[in-house]
Order: C-alpha cells, then structure tokens, then sequence
C-alpha cells in the first residue's frame, strides 16, 4: 500500500518522498477520503458493489487479489473452519470481513459467535490472550499479524479455506477523473513494466537502449503518454525507479522472500497463470 502511493508520488511529483501518511481505522477511511482529509485511500480495502456504488469513490485498480480466512492456535487441534462451530471469532467491526463472517456462519450452519472490536489491534490482542478461538481477517493480514504480534508464530496456523473473494486495491473521490487517471494508470504501468521485463535496476539503461516500442512507451522515449494524463514524460520511468516494477513491490512486501513469505498465487501475471493483467500503456 505504501509503495503504492509512493509510486504515485512520484508519477505525478518526480519525487516518491512527497507523500503524508495519514494513520486510519476501518471506520475512518472512507470519511477521510469523502472530506478530502486524504487524497487517495491505500489500505487494504476491499472493492465492492456497495463501496463502488455509494461512498462517492471510484475504484482504480486491484493491487493484490486476497480471500478471507481463519488462525487458530495449534493446540486448538482445528484443522478446518467448519469445525469452529459454536466457537468465537475475534473480528474487526466497519469491515468486509465482519459481513463475510456473518454470511458464512449462516450459510454453513455453524452459529459461530463473533467478538467485534472497533481497532484492529484490540481484536488481534483479544484473540492472542484467548478470548476468542479464531480470528478472522483477509489471508495476507493473518500472515502478517502471525508474524509481528504473535510471541511464537508457530503456535497459530492459518486454516486452509478462504470464504470470501477480497480484490483489494487503492480508491480516490469520485469527480476527479484526472486523479483518478493518474492512480489508474500508474498501477498499470507497474504492472506492465513487470511485463515487458522493466526494473528498478535496468530503468535507465532500458530507457537508453531499448528499440522495444511497448518498452519505449512505458519509459517516455517515444510517444509522450504522460501529457494525456497532465504529466512529465518520464512520469512511468520515475515511478518504477522509486519503487520497481509491481513485481518487485510484491517479492519486497509480501512475497516468499519477505517476512510475511506469501506465494506470488492468482497475484501473478496473467501469462504466468495469474490474475493481474494490465491495460495497455498506449
């Protein structure tokens, strides 16, 4: 999500430092974004109808493909979410999740009890001091709570079923096409740039050398696309040198090499099996 916006920052500004971050709970972001607190929302957030259709926002593009699922104490001895029956659930209110929850308890008849908590950190904290037995939360948040507020991550696992589709991504205020454009088509480009083979590291000598005329587009050295968008024509090549391509952003983040070490999965490119296919920067 960082990166995201730093990518953005420096598409639009030349500099990937010129960004406020401003700290948001579930129940604040999408106010913050509505009053202008906040010019774009990066945070995990998840695209749906009712997002899409009445918080006056429009969606850009999804960043990483996640499912909802469950972690449970090894000691527990659970090995399945269906049998979390009559069990409580530790869950963030204000969210996707605390919905999912509720419909999948339903529809699998298993009366599971939900414990609402308003900040992230009270529901993580009450699950790891056992007043709950599972908590719940997209798959990727799980892996990363595991990993920096667990005292021993080997104590949880995370169960194997995801119960939901969470296509998360950035979101701007609606009536600011050309924000929008620019948030839009950065992530593309990131995208693209993985592509067609464009790296932090190679960004310039790319951008010296390559006859490629997709790569020449992505990199300014031929058609100027940054002028349809109010930019610089090196606003793609300053994006990808400031953060890599999105490739690099995920092995960096949340990839297997990382500390969360999440498989690259459906949020590979769509030639390698994956999900993530990019408009064409033309």
């Amino acid at each position: 999500d960082v990166d995201v916006c730093r990518a953005m920052a420096a598409a639009t500004l030349g500099d990937a430092e010129k960004v406020k971050y401003v700290p948001l709970n579930a129940q604040q972001r999408f106010t913050a974004l509505q009053s202008g607190e906040v010019d774009v929302l990066s945070r995990n957030t998840t695209f749906t109808l009712t997002r899409d259709a009445s918080l006056g926002m429009n969606l850009t593009a999804v960043t990483y493909y996640d499912g909802q699922g469950f972690m449970v104490p090894v000691k527990s001895k659970i090995k399945s979410a269906k049998q979390l029956k009559g069990q409580t659930v530790c869950v963030q209110s204000g969210t996707t999740t605390e919905k999912n929850l509720t419909d999948f308890s339903k529809a699998s008849g298993l009366n599971i009890k939900p414990v609402v908590f308003e900040k992230l950190e009270a529901a993580e904290n009450a699950y790891f001091t056992g007043r709950c037995i599972a908590y719940t939360t997209d798959a990727s948040g799980l892996a990363s709570t595991r990993n920096k507020v667990a005292k021993n991550p080997a104590d949880h696992i995370i169960l194997p079923e995801l119960i939901s589709k969470e296509p998360l991504g950035p979101m701007v205020r609606r009536g600011d096409d050309e924000w929008f454009a620019i948030a839009k088509w950065t992530i593309y480009g990131l995208l693209e740039a993985e592509e067609y083979g464009i790296t932090q590291a190679n960004v310039d000598a790319l951008k010296a050398t390559s006859k490629d005329p997709v790569v020449q587009r992505i990199l300014g050295t031929s058609e100027d696309t940054g002028k349809l968008l109010g930019l610089n024509k090196d606003w793609m090549a300053n994006a990808i040198k400031a953060t890599g391509n999105y490739g690099e952003i995920f092995e960096r983040n949340v990839g297997p090499k990382s500390a969360l070490g999440l498989p690259r999965g459906v949020n590979n490119q769509w030639n390698k099996g994956g999900l993530m296919y990019a408009y064409p920067v033309r």
